[in-house]
């Protein structure tokens, strides 16, 4: 990475976050904290309003903007292939949206970059990838973004049916399939359910975020259960 680019990318994540440490810039740059410390000192320098200090962390003061960089090849890879899986995985709203965010991209593009969108040889098939999981992964993503309860006819790993009442708070994908993070009504704790043992889904009504069954507490959960496992 040229380094006017990495300086543009540290004025980015300092925009973009509460406050951003020396190690963390350094870890997602691939640069020494001594390189950071010397961007952030040119950084401010140059007229960008840097507040903080070293061993505390960085920011950008609110209200400042910066003219975009263009996109480097590998960053345009990286945007198509991601829209390729989105579309391919992401059901047929997020698909719809992948297509225009992407068409939108390209014309942004200068001509002669604009070829690296349709050259990236990087797909994500969508033939094998049963139909009836994206529209039911739309229903889920609206239900999360409405807080509406949902109610699941779901099949676990044991083939065991089971009727659930779930509050879903966030969906994950790992490859091969999307799960759902919920916090289970029928169960009273927080359990995740595979969108492909998912029989039927009905919409119930909404619910209140209630501290304790919150997706933070969800992530918080998890990461103490795999430490205590």
């Amino acid at each position: 990475m040229r380094r006017a680019e990495r300086l543009f990318q540290i004025a980015q994540y300092l925009r973009g976050r509460r406050l951003t440490t020396a190690r963390q810039l350094a870890d997602w740059l691939y640069v020494s904290e001594r390189t950071i410390y010397r961007d952030i000192r040119d950084l401010s320098l140059s007229g960008v309003p840097v507040e903080g200090e070293a061993g505390v962390g960085y920011r950008v003061k609110a209200g400042f903007d910066l003219q975009p960089l263009m996109f480097s090849t590998d960053e345009i890879e990286a945007m198509v292939a991601g829209m390729r899986m989105v579309q391919a995985w992401g059901g047929p709203q997020l698909a719809a949206s992948g297509a225009a965010a992407l068409a939108k991209i390209t014309l942004a593009l200068p001509r002669e970059k604009r070829d690296f969108v349709e050259a990236t040889p990087m797909f994500a098939p969508d033939f094998h990838i049963n139909q009836a999981h994206g529209a039911r992964l739309e229903s889920i993503r609206q239900a999360i973004g409405k807080q509406h309860k949902l109610q699941l006819d779901y099949v676990d790993a044991r083939q065991q049916a089971t009727r659930r009442t779930i509050w879903p708070l966030a969906l994950y994908f790992w490859g091969d399939c999307w799960s759902i993070a919920a916090w289970c009504e029928t169960r009273s704790d927080f359990r995740s359910f595979r969108l492909d043992r998912v029989r039927t889904i009905d919409i119930a009504e909404r619910y209140a975020s209630t501290s304790g069954r919150r997706l933070a507490d969800f992530v918080r959960t998890t990461k103490r259960d795999k430490l205590c496992s």
